[in-house]
């Protein structure tokens, strides 16, 4: 045999376009991509800051932990963007206080029945997230620190023992 015919003898011809199969590389980057989308998290929590509350300044880089939103302004309280007391209408009726004016009673109606409600749906379903007892605290720089006492015992008191307070960082 020539040298030729030995160095064609293990090549075979060709037989036109050979067809790819690409099942098997779809099902993997689709599985990626659920993964991936899966793992995602914005940063933190996000919070309206309504008119009236001008956070202070901070250089703290920790992010924030979800749970309910407090916003307190110098005359109204928001839980979860909701209004619970605007002081503007009432001012300063009997009924709004209470355990000697430490205790501010919408408030505490309010996240007493979160509380109950969150307790609730993680008792019907198994995989449900935890009651954590976290409040995110917005509060305008120029509220009272006797305010502060008044809005921390009454999260306390409605079982919210872990605060979180939201401030504005400092642009580095």
């Amino acid at each position: 045999m020539s040298n030729n015919k030995i160095r064609l003898r293990g090549m075979k011809k060709k037989k036109g376009n050979a067809d790819v199969d690409i099942t098997s590389l779809l099902d993997i980057l689709v599985i990626l991509l659920v993964f991936l989308i899966q793992s995602y998290n914005t940063s933190g929590v996000v919070v309206n800051i309504p008119e009236g509350i001008t956070l202070p300044t901070s250089a703290s880089l920790s992010p924030n932990e979800p749970g309910v939103i407090l916003q307190v302004s110098a005359d109204k309280i928001w839980v979860d963007d909701t209004l619970v007391l605007d002081q503007t209408t009432t001012p300063k009726p009997q009924n709004v206080y209470d355990h000697g004016g430490r205790r501010i009673v919408p408030l505490f109606n309010k996240l007493a029945s979160m509380r109950e409600t969150a307790l609730q749906i993680e008792k019907a379903a198994p995989n449900a997230k935890k009651f954590q007892g976290i409040i995110n605290l917005v509060i305008d720089q120029n509220i009272k620190y006797s305010t502060m006492k008044q809005l921390m015992y009454t999260s306390a008191e409605a079982g919210y023992l872990k605060f979180k307070f939201v401030v504005m960082g400092e642009e580095q």
